[in-house]
Order: structure tokens, then C-alpha cells, then sequence
């Protein structure tokens, strides 16, 4: 069972969509979905694969990650009228969340990269649960980064870890021992850990949770040590405060984009066929 799979199942149980199964046959349909914002659309090809598994036909206008305006058509839908209806809220819930990421963090990359054309803006893995690909593949369709996509994929030394551990330095040489073909990214929050961490020649440092004035001050203190190390800002960014980021930061990652968007509204209209 795939992700849809599992989507589907979620909304249909064991007894399926039992209103249409009780109001309809075999009867024929066409649909409609629509834009009802401007936005960067996203999930489209997602909602070709839920209607594909409920036996509609599914036409994309649209393509993923376009800009569109509101009133814009983005797929078109043939086929049973309960085929429709089956999988009409997956795909817009699918579309909706998707394009909500998508749109916001377009908005964020031409603020930031305006500053800094050499910033990238980066989701993190605060994520819904289960729904972390779709969630990241937004990101990148809005001209973001996904950065990591769990806990298998990078090494990244966070401020739990150096709780246990005892410090920056024991913590990236056990990781260097352990892990030696990894990059390794180390989360400090602190100038000493910082340049400590700089000194070892780690390939990215995030600088958690700092204002923007000690950032500045800390990322151009790495990098009279290493100019490679890539710099990270996060913790505490906000829509109304990254531009303050962009300057000195290499990557600016934030929360926000997978954990407090709002969606975009679509809507689907049925017609007979």
C-alpha cells in the first residue's frame, strides 16, 4: 500500500464512500478543478494518482509549480460520477496544502534572495506526520530546499545531542569516528561552540536562535576561519523577520513553511455527463 493508498483507505474504511454508492450507478460525470487564489500550484500530479486509483480519468491543465491565477482550471476529471466523488477531498486537500507551502515559499525565496541572490530558504522536519514528501516536494516546486528528510539521510548535531554529549568538540569527533564518509552539520547557539565547530571543519554550522546582529557578527567570524562552511540561520524566523537573515546566511531554515500554513482554496464542480 502506497501513501494514496493509504490516504484513500483513511477516508473510505471498509465500507467506502456509502452516500454516492447509495445515490448512484453507473453514471457518468465530469468535473472541474479550480483556483479559487492566486498561488504556486502544487499536488497536482498527487491528485492524477488518487483519481487514477478511484477509475476516473484525470486531465492536468496546470502544471506543478506555476504560478496561476484565480479562476484558473487545473485539472479536468472524466469518468463514474462515484469514481469522482470518491477521491474529490483527497485531491483537494492534496492541492491545497501542497500550494499553500509551495505559494509561501516562493514569496520568501524573491524577499530573501533580493538581499542575497545566493540564499536558499529550507523547510525543516517539522512536519505533518505521514505527509513529509508531499510536504517537501512543495518546497522544492516553490524554489526551496527540502534540507534533510529524517533522521537517516544527514548528520545533524543538535543541542539535545550536545546536552548528553558535553561539547561540540567530542560530539564531531565521535561522529567523524563513527560516520566518516558523512558531512556533518552541528546546531549551536553560541559564539565559542561556533568557532569551535569551525575549527574541526564541519561542512555546515546553523546558528539556532540567534538575533540577526550576533549571527552577522558570528558567520563572519566562521568564515575568516573557514570560508567552505556553509552557515545556516533558524530558530525563532518568522515571515516578518528573515529578510534580516538573508545577508549573511547561506541557508535560512524555518519551521513555518510545513507547520503554520494555511492552505489554498480549490474547488471542484461536478457536472452531468
Amino acid at each position: 500500500m502506497d501513501e494514496i493508498d493509504r490516504f484513500l483507505s483513511e477516508d473510505l474504511g471498509t465500507k467506502g464512500d456509502i452516500t454516492s454508492t447509495a445515490l448512484f450507478a453507473n453514471q457518468l460525470a465530469r468535473a472541474t478543478i479550480i483556483a479559487k487564489q492566486d498561488c504556486v500550484v502544487a499536488g497536482l500530479q498527487e491528485a492524477y494518482l488518487v483519481f487514477q486509483k478511484t477509475k476516473a480519468t484525470a486531465t492536468m491543465i496546470a502544471t506543478d509549480g506555476a504560478s496561476i491565477k484565480s479562476g484558473i482550471t487545473v485539472m479536468q476529471i472524466r469518468g463514474p460520477a462515484r469514481s469522482i466523488l470518491k477521491g474529490e477531498r483527497l485531491a483537494l486537500n492534496i492541492i491545497g496544502r501542497m500550494s499553500g507551502i509551495a505559494t509561501e515559499t516562493k514569496k520568501l525565496v524573491k524577499r530573501c534572495q533580493k538581499i542575497n541572490p545566493k540564499v536558499t530558504i529550507a523547510a525543516t522536519r517539522k512536519t505533518t506526520p505521514g505527509f513529509r514528501s508531499f510536504e517537501k516536494k512543495a518546497i522544492i516546486l516553490g524554489g526551496g530546499e527540502p534540507h534533510r528528510y529524517g533522521l537517516y539521510d544527514a548528520v545533524l548535531i543538535k543541542d539535545n545531542h550536545l546536552k548528553l554529549i558535553g561539547s561540540v568538540e567530542e560530539a564531531i569527533k565521535k561522529i567523524k569516528k563513527k560516520l566518516p564518509d558523512n558531512i556533518i552539520e552541528i546546531e549551536v547557539e553560541n559564539e565559542t561552540d561556533a568557532l569551535t565547530a569551525a575549527t574541526m571543519n564541519v561542512a555546515s554550522i546553523m546558528l539556532d536562535n540567534m538575533t540577526p546582529v550576533a549571527g552577522k557578527n558570528i558567520a563572519r567570524k566562521i568564515r575568516m576561519i573557514n570560508p567552505e562552511i556553509l552557515i545556516e540561520a533558524s530558530g525563532g524566523i518568522t515571515v516578518k523577520n528573515i529578510e534580516n537573515y538573508a545577508s549573511f546566511a547561506d541557508r535560512i531554515s524555518l519551521g513555518w513553511l510545513t507547520h503554520s500554513i494555511k492552505n489554498i482554496d480549490f474547488s471542484l464542480e461536478i457536472f452531468k455527463n
